[in-house]
């Protein structure tokens, strides 16, 4: 009985003729690797088995005494009762990778050209996480502007081996576990599975000697210090980028980005809506009735306003362009002060009897608010 029955015939596999050169069977192999390669084909098993059955053909048909051996007996040549030529190492095991790896090269030409450095589906350079940070200013640094400095830990670039992750005489290799491809292939029974190589952690590529300060990664965390500039007129909430700010990436790979959410802390004296503040300021007694100058708080300093006189309490001043700074429009927004008038809580005898001569004086025909509210409410006292 033939064993070795079923098999393609070495040639067609490769789709060469039976007196190709070496150099023709070569550049075939090359071609039929590279369009079955699993990781151009994920989870296709059909091309996994072409992709071994490609390199089979061509691991024999390019030794000159295997090529011999298989143009005399064919398949038989490496059966049990053939002529005792062997097949691949350790008498008939095939690695399909490792042919692959010798044509290709492991670190560099066609190889990379076609799978990214020889890396396998995960690659070893992966960009950085993305950071956020909660940063609280005041009110009058977000109406005017300022530089922050922040401090935070992230991952950065190891310094001692340049974020590649490689040590003093490494380089990067060809994963031994996963022969490049990332995985590997374990039976249950009847199934086969397809899991992520534990030994590279699915990269296909591992580092000889990795850097001793980052242990391999190319980065390392610690402390650092970046300046955020907060432009005026911010808002509470608003997410700033900071580009490349982030976490660095794995062994060179490209830096996340920093998010910077702005809290604006609240004032003591001011409330912000949008772009105008509002503010509340007591008025004396004697002012609201003669009138006069109140001196009232900015966030710029201190302003005056034109109190008329019989200004009554509640009533609101605007004061234009003392508000926030409007980023869209390009100018500033109003800061409107409500007034309060105090009326005087302790008063002396001489005082008390002034201000009854005063109010006796006055009189209901100078109390309009008082003679508008009972001409609207005379039913309720008939």
């Amino acid at each position: 009985m033939d064993v070795m029955a079923g098999k393609r015939d070495y040639y067609e596999v490769l789709h060469v003729e039976r007196g190709a050169s070496q150099d023709a069977i070569k550049k075939a192999y090359r071609k039929l690797a590279v369009k079955h390669h699993p990781d151009k084909n994920p989870g296709d098993r059909k091309a996994d088995e072409q992709f071994k059955e490609v390199g089979e053909a061509y691991e024999v048909l390019f030794d000159p005494d295997k090529r011999a051996a298989y143009d005399r007996y064919g398949h038989a040549a490496f059966g049990p009762a053939g002529g005792g030529t062997g097949f691949g190492r350790g008498g008939g095991f095939h690695d399909p990778f490792e042919v692959f790896r010798e044509v290709f090269g492991g670190g560099g030409g066609i190889f990379e050209e076609f799978f990214g450095g020889g890396r396998g589906r995960g690659p070893m350079r992966t960009r950085g996480s993305d950071l956020r940070y909660d940063l609280e200013i005041t009110l009058e640094e977000a109406a005017n502007g300022v530089e922050k400095s922040l401090e935070l830990e992230k991952e950065s670039a190891c310094s001692q081996c340049g974020a590649t992750g490689v040590g003093p005489g490494g380089r990067e290799v060809i994963c031994s576990t996963c022969g490049g491809a990332g995985h590997i292939l374990s039976s249950r029974g009847f199934f086969q599975l397809q899991q992520t190589c534990p030994a590279c952690r699915g990269a296909g590529r591992m580092i000889s000697e990795p850097c001793s300060e980052c242990h391999g990664e190319g980065r390392k965390s610690e402390v650092s210090r970046i300046k955020l500039k907060i432009p005026a007129g911010i808002g509470d909430g608003v997410q700033l980028r900071s580009s490349g700010s982030g976490d660095a990436g794995l062994r060179g790979g490209a830096s996340g980005n920093l998010y910077v959410v702005v809290h604006i802390k609240p004032h003591p004296v001011f409330e912000r809506r949008d772009d105008d503040l509002f503010c509340e300021v007591p008025l004396s007694f004697g002012k609201a009735a003669l009138g006069g100058e109140l001196v009232v708080p900015t966030l710029e300093g201190r302003a005056s306003v034109r109190v008329p006189p019989g200004t009554q309490g509640g009533t609101v001043f605007r004061l234009k362009g003392k508000g926030i700074y409007d980023l869209a429009a390009s100018r500033k927004g109003d800061l409107h002060v409500r007034v309060h008038v105090e009326v005087p809580s302790r008063l002396n005898a001489e005082q008390k009897r002034k201000l009854q001569e005063f109010c006796d004086s006055c009189g209901e025909e100078n109390a309009p608010l008082h003679e508008s509210f009972f001409e609207k409410a005379k039913k309720f006292f008939s």
